[in-house]
């Protein structure tokens, strides 16, 4: 999945570790604001931020649209992070390179309890102003607050990409798979062709029929561990892979595909449908925050207009 490869969680980890090293030596005092810093994100570099500056002795307040660990938490309980050893301020040196959701959670709820720490959940930042050497906040609870800094840690995956089509907003569609083993006895449509969308359907597996379609002819970005098992798994028939097919509609009890080689739609029956084609990046909100994106040869160059 999206944090799920070799050493991405420790580096968003030492990344937040940074930012804030760098923050807590350019902190203007003589700038009148509520907060020194207010962090934007708690997943991984959101939660090191905030321990991290909890030691620089800022005042700091961290705010998540949803809940603490951010990606990690929409990870399936039973999926397997691989990650280095990491340095987490305030706790230590994390030793470990398998584990799972659970455990890191409770690592990083310990950390932040201990040094009473707490991140506003549920709070999603509308827009960001600039107003004389420091900064207001305005979020969707129509509360306000004020700050000499600001840290985005907002990653991607907060706003998944969508399907748009007919159908889509609906309560069997979703965009994470937090309980697979609640989830038997359904017939069940994976959306996606990357590691979360195939781990997904595997999990799914176990208890129910699982369809995966996907857009192109092959896996070709997914972990070599990830395409052994799938592939297991098509042999066994536990999954049905659908490529080059893409989702057309979706109805209460169906779902329809359409390929480019079948004239009319495939029309399956459906109870679920779980979506996993990517995230969408946050540039209007950086638009609005004053935040300047230019693309030059592919890669986006972000600068502040202030």
């Amino acid at each position: 999945g999206e944090l799920g490869g070799m050493g991405l969680i420790r580096n968003a980890v030492e990344q937040g570790r940074q930012a804030v090293d760098n923050i807590a030596r350019s902190i203007n005092r003589k700038i009148q604001a509520e907060y020194d810093l207010i962090i934007v994100g708690a997943g991984p570099a959101g939660i090191s931020a905030s321990l991290n500056a909890h030691k620089h002795n800022l005042k700091t307040l961290t705010l998540e649209q949803d809940t603490l660990g951010g990606a990690v938490y929409t990870f399936p309980r039973s999926k397997v992070v691989m990650t280095n050893p990491m340095n987490l301020p305030l706790y230590g040196k994390v030793k470990f390179r398998q584990t799972n959701k659970d455990t890191l959670l409770k690592i990083w709820n310990e950390a932040l309890g201990k040094n009473e720490i707490k991140i506003k959940e549920k709070i999603k930042v509308e827009s960001i102003e600039s107003v004389s050497g420091y900064f207001n906040i305005n979020t969707n609870t129509g509360e306000t607050f004020n700050s000499r800094k600001v840290l985005l840690s907002i990653g991607r995956r907060g706003t998944p990409r969508k399907l748009n089509v007919p159908g889509e907003v609906s309560q069997k569609v979703a965009y994470r798979l937090l309980e697979p083993e609640n989830i038997s006895g359904k017939n069940i449509m994976v959306v996606g062709g990357g590691d979360s969308a195939v781990e997904s359907a595997m999990l799914l597996s176990e208890n129910n029929h699982v369809s995966l379609s996907y857009r192109k002819d092959s896996f070709s970005r997914i972990k070599p561990e990830n395409s052994r098992k799938i592939k297991e798994a098509m042999n066994d028939g536990k999954v049905d892979v659908l490529f080059n097919t893409q989702v057309k509609k979706i109805g209460e009890k169906t779902i329809e595909l359409v390929a480019e080689e079948i004239e009319e739609p495939a029309i399956l029956e459906n109870d679920l449908v779980f979506v996993f084609i990517g995230g969408e990046l946050p540039t209007d909100f950086l638009k609005k925050a004053g935040i300047e994106i230019k693309t030059m040869r592919g890669e986006a160059l972000i600068s502040h207009k202030g």
